[in-house]
C-alpha cells in the first residue's frame, strides 16, 4: 500500500497532467475525450503509471501512441509545475475499468439476468412492515 505522501504526490501528477492534456497540440491526444483514472508512482519517484481512459474505444491506440510522443514535454511540464528532487518518467497504460464498470451497471439493471432477492416481497417497503 503505498504512503500518504506517493498518494498526495499521485493525486498531484494525476492534476496537472489533466490539466496538461488539454493544452496537448497533437491531434491523437486533443482530439479524442480522454481521462486519467489513476497514476502509481513508484517509492522512489523514477516511474509514473498513468492509466489512461478514451471514451472512443477506437481511437484508444492513437491516443496512447500521441502521449507516448508526448511523454517528455508532458514529464518536463510536470517538473515545473510540482517541485520534487526527481519527476517520475511516464508510461501511459490504457484502462478499461470505466468501460467495465459500465457493462456491470447494464448487466445489473437487465432483469433477464439478474432476478430479484425476494420475488413475493419486492414490493414490501422496509417502513411498511409491522
Amino acid at each position: 500500500m503505498p504512503s500518504n505522501r506517493i498518494g498526495r504526490i499521485n493525486e498531484e501528477i494525476q492534476r496537472e497532467l489533466s490539466d496538461q492534456f488539454r493544452r496537448l497540440k497533437d491531434p491523437r491526444v486533443s482530439s479524442g475525450m480522454v481521462s486519467i483514472t489513476r497514476v502509481d508512482t513508484t517509492g522512489d519517484l523514477r516511474y509514473a503509471r498513468v492509466y489512461v481512459s478514451a471514451l472512443d474505444k477506437s481511437q484508444e491506440k492513437e491516443i496512447l501512441k500521441g502521449l507516448k510522443s508526448a511523454a517528455g514535454f508532458l514529464r518536463r511540464e510536470l517538473g515545473r509545475a510540482l517541485q520534487l528532487r526527481y519527476t517520475p518518467e511516464l508510461q501511459f497504460i490504457p484502462d478499461d475499468s470505466i468501460q467495465y464498470g459500465a457493462h456491470i451497471l447494464e448487466v445489473l439493471r437487465d432483469p433477464n439476468q439478474v432476478k430479484p432477492v425476494n420475488p413475493d416481497n419486492d414490493a414490501v417497503l422496509p417502513d411498511e412492515e409491522a
